[in-house]
C-alpha cells in the first residue's frame, strides 16, 4: 500500500502529506483550491499531485480526511462514495463549532454522545474510518522529538483490519498506538482535541506538549 489520497490542503493535510513523502509513499492532494498549493507541489514534483477531492480519492489505497469539521461531510460527498467503498480512512477532523472559544476551551457542534465520526461512518457505512492526528498540532504529527519518549496516538474504529493499517502508519510516523475500540470511541477521542488546545489557547505554546498514556 504507496498510494494515498490526501482529502483537504490545509497545514495539517499538507504536513501529513509531507510525511508520507518522506516515507516513500505516492500522495494526491485533493482539494476545492488547487491554487494554494502551487509552491508545495513545486517541491514535491516526482511523487506528488493535485487534483479534486474524487480524483484523490479514487487514487488512494487509503485515505486521509483532513478538513474543517464541518466541511468533512460536504468534501466526503465530493470524493464520491464509490471511491471510498472499502478503503481505510485516517479521520483527522474535529467538531469545532465557528464560536470563539470560552477561557481557552474550544466549542464543539456535536454532544458527548455523538461523534463527528460516528456521523461519517454511519453515511458512509461501506468505509472503514478510524480516527487519529486529531488531538496535537500539525508540527508534532511526524516523527516528533521528545527526547526519545513516543507520545500515544489514540484511534479508534470499527474495522480491524483498517486500524491495523493506521497503526503502521502511526508507528512509522513516530508514535506509540492505543487502540480504544469502536467508532463510539470517538467521542472520547475527539474532545482530546479540546483539552491539547487549551495550552496553546492560553499560554500561546503550541508545540511543546502531547498526550502519552502509561502502562504498568
Amino acid at each position: 500500500m504507496k498510494n494515498i489520497g490526501i482529502l483537504g490542503s490545509g497545514v495539517v493535510a499538507t504536513t501529513l502529506a509531507d510525511g508520507f513523502i518522506k516515507h516513500g509513499y505516492n500522495v494526491y492532494v485533493g482539494t476545492g483550491h488547487t491554487e494554494k498549493l502551487n509552491d508545495w507541489k513545486a517541491k514535491h514534483a516526482d511523487n506528488a499531485a493535485i487534483g479534486s477531492f474524487a480524483d484523490a480519492a479514487k487514487f488512494g489505497e487509503l485515505l486521509v480526511l483532513s478538513v474543517k469539521g464541518d466541511a468533512a461531510a460536504e468534501v466526503l460527498e465530493s470524493a464520491g462514495a464509490e471511491n471510498l467503498q472499502g478503503k481505510a480512512i485516517i479521520d483527522t477532523c474535529n467538531p469545532i463549532a465557528p464560536y470563539p472559544p470560552q477561557n481557552g476551551v474550544l466549542k464543539y457542534f456535536t454532544d458527548i454522545n455523538e461523534s463527528l465520526m460516528e456521523r461519517l461512518q454511519n453515511a458512509y457505512s461501506g468505509a472503514h474510518f478510524v480516527k487519529a492526528f486529531n488531538s496535537m498540532g500539525a508540527p508534532l504529527m511526524v516523527n516528533p522529538d521528545f527526547g526519545g519518549i513516543k507520545p500515544t496516538m489514540f484511534i479508534c474504529g470499527n474495522s480491524e483490519q483498517a486500524k491495523k493499517e493506521v497503526t503502521a502508519i502511526c508507528e512509522l510516523f513516530g508514535f506509540d498506538v492505543e487502540d480504544m475500540g469502536a467508532v463510539e470511541a470517538a467521542r472520547a477521542i475527539e474532545p482530546l482535541c479540546m483539552l491539547w488546545c487549551i495550552t496553546g489557547l492560553t499560554t500561546g505554546k503550541w508545540t511543546g506538549h502531547a498526550f502519552k498514556l502509561l502502562k504498568k
